[in-house]
């Protein structure tokens, strides 16, 4: 149904994506792997006819049906496009705070397509939309419909775009990174959704993930791509249990797996005082609602939370998304002052590593700046620690290598990195002071598997050498496990369970913890 024939494209010049040939076919799901900045997004966004004004293509071509619908040589043709977009093929974007309008409830958002597209009436759209939210995933829909994107987790803006995308079943579904933000139990019952929906409607999917597991769970078939190029293409069994070129056994080498953990035995100073101590911590919001009578309304979303976090440990904490983890974070960190109960820090300038890179990166900003802010911001704070401009920028560039990126990225804006970049962009700068205690909300969730792999030994290197806390928070069971010394586990505000870690993975105690290890 969809061939890219010799597709290449470039920026200022610049190819990122190389002489591309692929074939999607009826029905099928193809997976499109590899690591960050390797050209996977710009593909998907080229066959979409989404990529900026600013790339080129420069050979080959896109056709739909045998129609031809990009071209080298010819300017992109968007009356043709704007036939095909949203009806006959759609997308679920990485970063939904990115792609959802902040201005507009999300009802609002998701109904506008069946309006552009349909003849149904007002009331049936309504209900297409609720019932389409329950599909994915999302409680209290009608709560949900009359919300902003900036009211909901990250993880439930996420099953918002991925409800917009499939509400109209198209032929061609594009998914980038689409359940990056969820949690195990989401996850699940997204793929599930999915594979439904391609079942049903034999609709055409190019599935885009860093995840191989979950590429492996899901796609009939893997392409491989590296460098802007597909170095190897194939069945996902045929892939997984025989590849051909080493890049892709590194890639496979590197998914975090409970089999093959290195993790080093705790090594936190639990006879000394916590770096961070919680007790009886319950957090609250104003409700949201509409009516004069709710809009005061306190509402408690974490409930009576009780840990320590010692010098040199990690804590992981998971659960379901709107569960209350971040909001527990956040509180910890003083960020949200609406509590009762006590939080007690014994270290000097705690950091958190944000679930969204691009909202928290300031887009003005280059990377140099952005890492330098920190540094800045505790030279106005204490003097004996403040830095001259050379010793900064010095130590930005220096984190910026052990964060796996190239000198070159020093002087760009987040607009021009890709995902995975900025995250690790992201993690150098709440890296850079060298605080105590760190609160990492899915700190990993947008890197590929190798600079996953890479961060999290950077992580546990730095834990080493200064001793650092962490609160590591993640849907990602794996990552977890490798990660964590103890685990929380995290459930409708509650901390239900809580131990080390091969006590929760071996032995848990509540049915809703085994529930996770099962999807994981």
């Amino acid at each position: 149904m969809i061939r890219l024939e010799d597709l290449s494209v470039a920026f200022d010049g610049a190819e990122v994506v190389k002489n591309i040939n692929l074939e999607l076919r009826d029905g099928e799901i193809l997976g499109l792997v590899g690591e960050s900045g390797s050209g996977k997004s710009v593909t998907a966004l080229t066959l979409m006819g989404l990529v900026s004004d600013a790339a080129q293509v420069t050979s080959g071509r896109i056709l739909f049906d045998d129609v031809t619908l990009l071209e080298a040589g010819r300017p992109r043709d968007r009356s043709l496009y704007r036939g095909y977009q949203g009806n006959k093929m759609s997308m679920i974007f990485q970063e939904p705070m990115t792609s959802l309008n902040p201005t507009q409830r999300v009802g609002k958002q998701v109904d506008e397509v069946l309006r552009l597209h349909t003849g149904l009436s007002p009331e049936e759209r309504r209900k297409r939309v609720l019932e389409m939210f329950r599909a994915v995933g999302l409680r209290e829909e009608e709560k949900v419909y009359a919300s902003y994107p900036h009211q909901l987790s990250g993880g439930m803006r996420q099953r918002v775009m991925i409800a917009m995308a499939v509400i109209l079943h198209p032929r061609l579904l594009v998914a980038d990174e689409p359940t990056t933000a969820l949690d195990v139990t989401i996850q699940s019952q997204i793929i599930g959704l999915l594979r439904e929906i391609n079942e049903k409607q034999k609709n055409t999917m190019l599935f885009i993930t860093h995840d191989l597991n979950l590429a492996r769970r899901i796609c009939r078939r893997i392409a491989v791509m590296k460098d802007g190029r597909v170095v190897e293409q194939g069945d996902t069994e045929q892939i997984f249990g025989h590849p051909a070129r080493e890049y892709t056994r590194k890639l496979i080498e590197a998914v975090p797996s409970r089999i093959k953990t290195n993790k080093a035995a705790r090594m936190a100073d639990t006879a000394g005082e916590p770096a961070v101590q919680v007790r009886d911590l319950s957090v609250f919001y104003q409700d949201g609602g509409n009516s004069l009578f709710s809009r005061n309304r306190r509402r408690c979303v974490v409930e009576g939370a009780e840990f320590d976090i010692y010098p040199g440990e990690s804590v992981g904490l998971v659960g379901e998304s709107g569960c209350g983890k971040t909001s527990l974070a956040r509180a910890v960190l003083g960020m949200n002052r609406d509590i009762t109960g006590q939080v007690v820090h014994r270290t000097m300038g705690p950091q958190m590593i944000f679930q969204d890179p691009y909202s928290s990166l300031n887009p003005a900003k280059t990377v140099g700046w952005l890492l330098q802010e920190p540094l800045r911001a505790r030279g106005l704070l204490d003097r004996e620690k403040a830095m001259t401009g050379e010793e900064m920028e010095e130590a930005a560039y220096e984190m910026l290598r052990r964060v796996g990126m190239d000198d070159l990225y020093f002087h760009r804006r987040p607009s021009q990195l890709s995902g995975g970049q900025r995250q690790r962009v992201s993690i150098a700068q709440a890296l850079i002071t060298h605080p105590g205690f760190i609160v990492a909300d899915e700190p990993v969730s947008a890197l590929d598997v190798t600079i996953q792999a890479q961060i999290m030994e950077l992580m546990q290197e730095l834990q080493q050498e200064m001793k650092l806390a962490y609160l590591f928070i993640s849907h990602d069971i794996n990552v977890v496990y490798r990660m964590c010394d103890r685990i929380m586990v995290m459930r409708k505000g509650r901390i239900i369970e809580s131990g080390d870690r091969s006590e929760i993975f071996e032995d848990p105690k509540e049915e809703y913890t085994r529930q996770l290890l099962r999807d994981s």
